[in-house]
C-alpha cells in the first residue's frame, strides 16, 4: 500500500524541472516545461504541414489536412454562429493543447493538466476570452447591463457565474485527469503487467481527448451566449 500511495504522490507532486540562473534563480515546473515541449511540437508539427501547399493539384497530405481542418472549423461555426468566427483558432488552439497534453503521458512526460495551475489558467483564459466576446458585441454598457437580464433580481446570480464557470471549467478538467491517474495507480499496483495496457489506451487517449472536447464545447457555448 505505501508502494501505492507513493506512486500516486509522485504523478500528482509537480516537481520543479530546472531553475533558471537570473533575478536569484526562477524555478521552472515540469508543467511549465512540458507545456513548452508541447508548443515545439504542435509548431513543428505546424511548419511540416502547410510546408508546400497548391491552390491546385493538391496532393494527399493537403487533401487530409484540409479536410481535417474544415470539420473542426465548422463544427465551432455551427455552434458559435457566423458572429464567433474571430474566436474558432483559439478554441482550435486550446482543444490540441490539452488533447496533446492529456495524452504525452504515453511518451514518458508528466501531463501538465495534472497540474491544478495549469487548468485554472486555461479555465481563466476561456472566461476572460467570453467576457471580452461580450463587451464587443454589446459593448462596456451593454455588457454591464447583460447582468440584471432577464430581471434584475438575479444580477447576484449572473456576477456568481464569472467565478462559478471558470471553478466549472478547471475543476471538471482536472477532476477527470485526477480520477485517471488513481485508477491508474490502481491498476498498476494490482495487475502490473498485462492489465495496464487496454486502460492506458482508454485513459491517456479516449478520455484525453473527450476532456479536450468537453472544455472547448462549453467554452464555445459561454461564448455564444455572451454574444447572442
Amino acid at each position: 500500500m505505501d508502494g501505492l500511495v507513493d506512486s500516486l504522490m509522485e504523478e500528482l507532486n509537480c516537481q520543479v524541472a530546472f531553475t533558471i540562473p537570473i533575478f536569484g534563480g526562477i524555478d521552472v515546473l515540469e508543467s511549465v516545461a512540458v507545456t513548452w515541449i508541447i508548443m515545439g511540437i504542435m509548431m513543428v508539427a505546424t511548419l511540416i504541414l502547410v510546408h508546400g501547399l497548391k491552390v491546385r493539384k493538391i496532393g494527399t497530405k493537403q487533401a487530409v489536412l484540409e479536410s481535417g481542418f474544415t470539420f473542426i472549423w465548422n463544427f465551432f461555426e455551427e455552434l458559435l454562429g457566423e458572429e464567433g468566427t474571430d474566436y474558432i483558432p483559439y478554441l482550435i488552439t486550446v482543444v490540441l493543447y490539452i488533447g496533446i497534453a492529456n495524452m504525452i503521458g504515453l511518451l514518458g512526460f508528466k501531463s501538465p493538466t495534472k497540474d491544478l495551475n495549469v487548468t485554472i489558467s486555461l479555465a481563466v483564459m476561456s472566461i476572460i476570452l467570453v467576457e471580452v466576446a461580450g463587451i464587443r458585441k454589446k459593448g462596456v454598457k451593454g455588457w454591464i447591463k447583460s447582468f440584471a437580464e432577464p430581471i434584475p433580481i438575479i444580477a447576484p446570480i449572473n456576477v456568481l457565474e464569472l467565478f462559478i464557470r471558470p471553478l466549472s471549467l478547471c475543476m471538471r478538467l482536472f477532476g477527470n485527469v485526477l480520477g485517471a491517474v488513481v485508477v491508474m495507480a490502481l491498476i498498476k499496483y494490482l495487475v502490473p503487467l498485462v492489465a495496464p495496457l487496454p486502460f492506458s489506451f482508454y485513459f491517456d487517449i479516449f478520455d484525453g481527448v473527450i476532456q479536450a472536447y468537453v472544455f472547448v464545447f462549453l467554452t464555445s457555448l459561454y461564448i455564444k451566449e455572451a454574444i447572442e
